[in-house]
């Protein structure tokens, strides 16, 4: 092993730093999770009194189907969110990357803009967007004299994860496009200058080196997207509650509804430990997918 070529007093002096953080980081967030895997154990009702049952609370949330259907659902947004987020992202980046884009500063700019914006404002700003009577999506078709094509698009159980995801990829593609340019201005310019004089074009350029050479930055924001969709609530509960139905429940309103409507404060935490031990077994996944390929060629 590689002995630590730091000297006592920069290690303590890094150690007193990092102290603060890690102990806010354990209050909030490790605490709570041990807290939650403890209460998965009880049949509580937030009273003062709870009842020791087990495993049962997750041998009920393996069979729950309305569980899964949530599951299902926020895997489908992380989908879309993935290819949107990220596949549009990239694409801006390389755009403002080049050569032949005027006032760069203010395109990041305007692209970064709405993630800054609170999900809740959002949310009610796209279920304005998206209204059937007076929304802009419905008005724009109206004045082209596509009546026929406006939609109640909220209230539309076969394409309403498709709908929801649609502000979720607008919020986000600034957010993304950071971490991925930060990747493509660290590449050598000359590499692309060698390129040009073989002859690539733009698109060649983009999948053929950028692409490969920040492999370890989709990466990330893959996993980044993964982890965040699979948390996903405001978004989904100022536009649709969940509905049409349970059409567009995800996991987390699941765990608010059970834990502040039904009081099952016992199911719902072993509902978050489930939702944990899911988002980590995708993110790993999907980090395994992901760097296998570049990882093989690497081996040659």
């Amino acid at each position: 092993m590689r002995k630590s070529t730091l000297k006592p007093k920069t290690r303590m002096a890094i150690i007193v730093c990092l102290l603060p953080a890690l102990i806010i980081y354990t209050y909030v967030v490790i605490l709570p999770i041990i807290n939650a895997f403890n209460y998965s154990f009880y049949n509580w009702s937030g009273g003062p009194q709870a009842k020791y049952v087990g495993w049962k609370n997750y041998q009920i949330l393996l069979k729950d189907t309305s569980f899964w259907h949530a599951f299902s659902n926020n895997i489908w947004i992380a989908v879309l969110c993935i290819a949107g987020q990220i596949g549009i992202a990239f694409v801006f980046s390389a755009l403002l990357t080049s050569r032949f884009v005027r006032f760069k500063k203010l395109h990041r700019v305007v692209a970064y803009f709405p993630a800054t914006i609170s999900a809740v404002v959002v949310g009610f700003t796209w279920s304005f967007i998206f209204n059937y009577d007076y929304g802009l999506v419905n008005v724009i078709l109206r004045a082209l004299h596509l009546g026929n094509l406006a939609k109640p698009w909220l209230d539309n159980p076969n394409t309403i994860i498709s709908v929801v995801s649609i502000p979720l990829i607008w919020q986000y593609i600034g957010y993304y496009m950071v971490i991925i340019m930060a990747a493509m201005t660290s590449i050598d310019p000359s590499i692309y200058e060698m390129a040009e004089l073989d002859g690539a074009t733009g698109v060649q350029k983009a999948v053929k080196i950028t692409l490969p050479l920040i492999k370890g930055s989709i990466a990330v924001a893959v996993m980044l997207c993964i982890a965040g969709n699979m948390k996903i609530f405001d978004h989904i509960y100022v536009m649709t509650n969940g509905g049409p139905g349970t059409s567009s429940m995800v996991m987390a309103l699941q765990v608010y509804k059970t834990t502040f409507i039904k009081n099952q404060f016992g199911y719902a935490s072993a509902m978050s430990i489930g939702i944990l031990v899911l988002s980590l077994g995708l993110v790993g996944i999907s980090r395994l997918i992901i760097t296998r390929p570049w990882r093989k060629e690497s081996d040659y």
